[in-house]
């Protein structure tokens, strides 16, 4: 089993920036790709971008493409999404998974609570 647990949400002001941290634990983490997904109110959950675990290679969704940086300390078990020129639109839960290098997020297995990102104006 594999837990994921994010961390780092909050409210921060429009163009500004914010760390999201996904720390994982449990069984053969380091074997999964991650990625992140976010959730705003009333909408369908959207890939946001995704970190292969051998290559390190990543691939972002197209909105938040130049604004946003996926990296991760394999010695922590754990994965950073970099959020800069944050947009009132960026506003969502955001959530980690682990699975295999993927934008569908029903590909993935594991799944963290999620954190909340309120963006304002």
């Amino acid at each position: 089993q594999v837990q994921l647990v994010e961390s780092g949400g909050g409210l921060v002001q429009a163009g500004g920036s914010r760390r999201l941290s996904c720390a994982a634990s449990g069984r053969i983490v380091s074997a999964y790709s991650r990625g992140w997904f976010r959730q705003a109110p009333g909408k369908e959950r959207e890939f946001v971008g995704a970190i292969t675990r051998s290559t390190n290679s990543t691939y972002y969704a197209d909105p938040v493409k130049g604004r946003f940086t996926i990296s991760r300390d394999n010695a922590k078990n754990t994965v950073y999404l970099q959020m800069n020129s944050l947009k009132p639109e960026d506003t969502a839960v955001y959530y980690c998974a682990a699975g295999p290098p993927s934008s569908r997020w029903s590909e993935y297995a594991y799944w963290g609570q999620g954190t909340q990102v309120t963006v304002s104006s």
